[in-house]
């Protein structure tokens, strides 16, 4: 493997054994600051500071008001420390503290690659990028899962350190480092340690986990134990020990609803320069307005190449090729010896050599193109090359958990193989070489977007992969690892939801419009779950190539006219768990209705359910002390309070809806539809109140867009309530009521409620407070229903208001109720019309777990620290 460099070759340093890397895997540094595995001899005279991680500091002349990117604080006078790279600032008291990484050596610092989840383009005020460091003054992306931002150019720039959500059978640790994400914390976040201020609005500083929220500066962070404790909100947060997807392209991206725009298609890895291929965006956009500045097209591959995805640099048309090559290479965030790279123009005219400078050769390109009009406009087009290595150092990461190092280096020339290499690995990581046949060679390419693993064969020459690789993208070489594991049979298991399908139909019927749309294929697919009344199923897939070949076609495919959606199911292995439901009355009902539906098939057959009020009336919330709406809470004080809240028990109600409809011709009853049932949770009106509720659904129904606010839709429900004030329908002449057997005489009425829960009509209590020896007081889990009338809008309006209550009628946990006619009725806000028939209301569904939010006590202010968890993102701007 230690085989002697041919003439000509590079001088290797270190030659003897091979050097193990740190468990926190630091690339060894050269004078010159670079990361570099040893090529050639070290450069002088260009590094500010040993401990810089990477970085290429040089001296410059400030020219505007300038911050430190890692104190924050102003730098006084005109002079201060400038990474080429990555445009890292700082006060030259500052250097020998730097900690964070350039973003040059960034991918060989992560622990575990996680790809990123990047929703659509947005706008973030006083938000840095991480790659460029440079203000997001236009719209950007922004990773849903990790907070991490950055300029769309900068995407493929950025390395796959997201924040590991779940176990994937490649390495699944059982412990979990703080997850830091640099900068764009709140102005006034305090250090964890130092407890000083360590958030900017000017500058990419700072420190916070992505777990636990703690903040800190970059230097005080490193006094901070490395694992997290996930928190005040640990209770609560998911941990990646818990989710588990084993796949082979999926991962957690395929499990969200992430916008269509900014989609990772699957099997294709390469990030590419998004924005430049067309426009010529690019990290530099100089314009060459002087004479002697010339402005350069830079491609670093055959891939940018065929994409025609470029960089743009500005030198001077003088520069040396030293200069140019340096230029370029920064361009691309490659932090090595230019002397290792040449530049080929396009057409392929071989820039190379210290001899020639860049100007005699656009010169001589001119000449020999005259009378073809003016180039000045145009910029002249390179790409990057490597020049051929006679052998490398290569990195080598276990596969495997506690083995003590990050990584080994070895070196490879031509002869090295990926079993050579595995051979010479094992015994430097504690495994015997006799064992060697269960191992494997596997190179992972780590992409922002995406982590793609393949594994090499045995007779594979390195040298060769290498050469292929740096030939794609001279880039892609600082973003791939080679990790020697164990074989394993992986078998294939995919859970894939796929929504959208027409309701009410059968396991065979889904299946065959599912096989009819998709071809699907019966051997390695089949239905496993189906849920009829959202339209939904779930498939258990046998073979990853169909499940992603399924996953992929059903985004394009669309069913009776309406697009289908589908998302990857994950493993999740919690034994018990809360439910947060953002949504009013209704979306509460919803989920408890799905729950009840899938409980057998949870590991917490019973899951407590708490609720953020995002409806209109919002009883439920006000009856659990959840409120009569959102206003804006901190997300982490709401999670405090779901965490805090008290399990309670509420009773919920089946009705049973048995709809017939009398022939006068030949006096019999002819069923119209078949029985239907549904839950209850809040209430069950019958008659002025369903009237109106049902003149509201179908207002909402046509215009949409338009309640979009609590304040619009109460609004409506006033207008639509003063156009029924004089409507009289004598609703008692129209019903029959019989409670536990027995026949119950009406009042005179325009509504009849059955309500569970003491608030009705956005916070109303229509059963009233008065102490009553006819009937026990209310609860909303002594399994009975309060019955109570209404006589038009105006009595209604004086319950709402406070100044009367409803009629009292009945109390009782069985109840048949006869309609002679046609009449509106809502089940807990949601109306329709009932033909005529029965209604029989009973406590035979099981009650349900709800949570009811703790009584607040007082607080000294600051007592909650300012932090974030994975469950709820925070609204922009907030801690």
């Amino acid at each position: 493997m230690a085989a002697a460099a041919e003439a000509g070759a590079r001088t290797w340093p270190g030659s003897g054994s091979p050097r193990l890397g740190s468990p926190a895997g630091s690339p060894v540094l050269g004078i010159s600051g670079r990361a570099r595995p040893g090529s050639g001899p070290e450069r002088t005279g260009r590094a500010i500071g040993p401990a810089a991680p990477g970085h290429s500091f040089r001296k410059v002349t400030l020219t505007k008001p300038t911050f430190c990117h890692l104190c924050s604080d102003f730098i006084w006078g005109l002079a201060g420390f400038l990474c080429d790279v990555c445009n890292f600032m700082s006060h030259e008291k500052c250097l020998k503290q730097v900690k964070t990484p350039c973003t040059s050596i960034a991918p060989s610092l992560v622990r575990v690659p996680v790809a990123h989840c990047f929703g659509s383009l947005g706008l973030y005020k006083r938000k840095f990028c991480v790659v460029c460091r440079k203000s997001l003054e236009v719209p950007a992306l922004r990773c849903e899962v990790c907070e991490l931002h950055v300029h769309p150019e900068c995407v493929p720039f950025a390395c796959s350190d997201c924040r590991q959500c779940h176990q994937d059978g490649q390495q699944d640790y059982d412990t979990y480092h703080h997850h830091w994400r640099e900068g764009n914390l709140p102005s006034g976040a305090r250090c964890e340690v130092c407890r000083k201020t360590c958030g900017s609005s000017d500058v990419l500083a700072g420190v916070r986990c992505e777990w636990c929220g703690v903040q800190a500066h970059s230097v005080c962070s490193t006094a901070l134990t490395p694992e997290c404790t996930f928190g005040r909100l640990r209770s609560m947060v998911l941990p990646p020990s818990c989710v588990r997807l084993l796949s082979r392209n999926f991962s957690k991206m395929h499990c969200f609803r992430i916008p269509e725009t900014m989609a990772l298609e699957l099997g294709d890895g390469d990030d590419g320069l998004d924005g430049s291929a067309a426009t010529g965006i690019g990290r530099e956009m100089q314009t060459a307005t002087e004479s002697t500045k010339q402005t350069l097209k830079i491609f670093d591959g055959n891939d940018s190449m065929r994409k025609n995805q470029f960089r743009l640099v500005t030198v001077s048309r003088m520069a040396r090729n030293e200069e140019v090559m340096e230029a370029a290479l920064r361009a691309y965030y490659i932090n090595e010896d230019p002397r290792d790279f040449q530049l080929q123009a396009l057409p392929l005219t071989i820039l190379s050599g210290n001899a020639q400078a860049l100007g005699k050769a656009r010169t001589t390109e001119e000449e020999a193109n005259k009378g073809s009009g003016p180039r000045d406009s145009m910029p002249e087009a390179w790409v990057i090359r490597s020049l051929p290595r006679a052998q490398e150092i290569l990195k080598i990461y276990p596969g495997w958990l506690k083995v003590g190092v990050a990584y080994v280096s070895i070196r490879v020339n031509s002869q090295s193989t990926a079993q050579s290499v595995v051979q010479e690995v094992l015994p430097l990581l504690g495994r015997q070489v006799e064992d060697q046949e269960r191992f494997q060679l596997i190179e992972v390419l780590m992409s922002s977007r995406q982590v793609q693993r393949t594994v090499l064969m045995d007779e594979e020459p390195l040298l060769d992969r290498l050469w292929d690789i740096r030939q794609t993208s001279v880039r892609q070489v600082s973003q791939t690892r080679f990790y020697v594991a164990e074989s394993r049979a992986m078998t294939p298991h995919v859970s894939l939801f796929v929504g959208g399908l027409p309701p009410g139909l059968s396991p065979q019927d889904y299946s065959n419009l599912l096989h009819e749309a998709m071809a699907t294929k019966a051997a390695v697919v089949s239905v496993s779950h189906v849920y009829s009344l959202q339209g939904a199923v779930i498939l258990d897939v046998t073979c990853f190539a169909e499940a992603e070949r399924l996953y992929m076609l059903a985004r394009d495919t669309a069913v009776h006219g309406r697009p289908l959606t589908a998302l990857v199911l994950p493993d999740v292995l919690v034994p018990c768990f809360r439910v947060l439901v953002c949504g009013g009355d209704g979306t509460v009902g919803w989920v408890l209705a799905a729950l009840e539906e899938t409980r057998r098939h949870l590991a917490c057959p019973e899951p407590s359910v708490a609720i953020l009020p995002l409806g209109t009336g919002n009883d439920l919330g006000r009856v659990l002390r959840w409120g009569a709406g959102y206003s804006g809470e901190d997300p982490f004080s709401v999670l405090v309070s779901v965490d805090e809240a008290d399990a309670v028990l509420m009773d919920r109600w089946t009705i049973l809806l048995d709809a017939h409809e009398t022939d006068s011709t030949e006096n019999s009853v002819v069923d119209t539809e078949p029985p239907k049932i549904v839950q209850m949770s809040n209430y069950c009106g019958i008659g002025i109140d369903a009237e109106l509720s049902l003149d509201f659904h179908q207002a909402r129904e046509e215009e949409p867009g338009k309640f979009t606010s609590r304040f619009h839709n109460k609004g409506v429900y006033v207008r639509v309530g003063l156009q029924k004030i004089s409507h009289s329908r004598s609703l008692h002449k129209e019903i029959r009521l019989q409670v536990e057997q027995q026949e119950v005489e009406l009042p005179s009425i325009e509504g009849l409620i059955f309500i569970n829960i003491p608030s009705w009509g956005s916070g109303a209590d229509l059963w009233g407070s008065d102490s009553d020896s006819r009937f026990e007081k209310p609860r909303i889990d002594d399994g009975l229903l309060e019955v109570v009338g209404v006589t038009g809008v105006v009595h209604m309006g004086q319950v709402q208001g406070g100044l009367r209550s409803g009629i009292r009628i009945a109390q009782g946990s069985y109840f048949r109720v006869t309609l002679l006619k046609a009449t509106p009725v809502q089940v807990d806000g949601e109306p329709w019309v009932q033909a005529p028939g029965h209604m029989i209301i009973s406590a035979t569904a099981p009650k349900v777990h709800m949570l009811r939010k703790a009584k607040q006590k007082p607080r000294k202010a600051g007592t909650i620290r300012d932090t974030r968890v994975d469950t709820l993102p925070a609204p922009e701007g907030n801690p």
